[in-house]
């Protein structure tokens, strides 16, 4: 099994590396998971698709011949979201990094198959000095990415959101203030801010669960905040 991982993780590093043989594409973060893989791209040039499309064809060929598998390998086409200030650039690195210990597999700073040990270590295909230079250097990348606090950032890959995401995606949509506080509030803001959570895709139990707001007091909320 460990040698599987280790072929696999190697294979995708080197069409990876090809993939980085554009110009217009720099690697800012990336993880790669059992079933499918993150990356954090920064795009001049609009080559995203391709490069995407180029990536999978190189990491399937090798992995079907390998394993005897047939087919596509990663679930389903690539999906997108655009980065847009440096805090949600941060908050997507860490949510890219984390995604090992949200899977039980282990913390981020055991798993191999990451960009975080270029993070706090010596880079060899990930862009780091973004990110680093945000934070303030590798110390600091290291403190902040071991915080228990949720991130401010949540990709969502389709329409229905599992419960096992909805708390993500709430702090997302109320960061940086706390999806849980909410209860303890009231008045427009309040129903702006539940309005908010059910435009993003959780439905009424989800938000009854996660902020711990009355099932009609959403309702009037949400009501009252789109009259307003």
């Amino acid at each position: 099994m460990f040698f599987r991982a280790e072929f696999l993780g190697q294979v995708f590093l080197a069409a990876l590396s090809a993939l980085l043989e554009d110009p217009g594409l720099s690697l800012i973060a990336w993880c790669l998971m059992s079933t499918h893989a993150h990356l954090l791209l920064s795009d001049e040039t609009g080559a995203l698709s391709s490069a995407m499309h180029g990536l999978s064809t190189r990491y399937a060929g090798r992995f079907n011949s390998r394993t005897g598998h047939i087919g596509s390998v990663f679930a389903g086409r690539f999906k997108s979201v655009p980065v847009e200030t440096d805090s949600q650039l941060v908050a997507a690195v860490r949510y890219i990094h984390n995604n090992p210990e949200k899977a039980g597999i282990c913390p981020a700073t055991e798993f191999a198959w990451s960009s975080y040990r270029e993070y706090v270590g010596e880079p060899f295909i990930t862009n780091v000095d973004v990110v680093l230079d945000l934070v303030g250097g590798a110390a600091e990348f290291a403190a902040l990415s071991a915080e228990g606090r949720p991130v401010g950032y949540c990709f969502r890959a389709g329409k229905r959101i599992p419960d096992e995401d909805a708390f993500d995606i709430a702090h997302a949509v109320t960061y940086p203030a706390d999806s849980r506080a909410l209860a303890s509030e009231g008045g427009v803001e309040r129903g702006r801010v539940l309005l908010a959570l059910r435009d993003a895709g959780l439905t009424l139990k989800q938000i009854v669960r996660i902020t711990g707001v009355g099932r009609y007091a959403i309702e009037k909320g949400i009501l009252l905040a789109s009259e307003g």
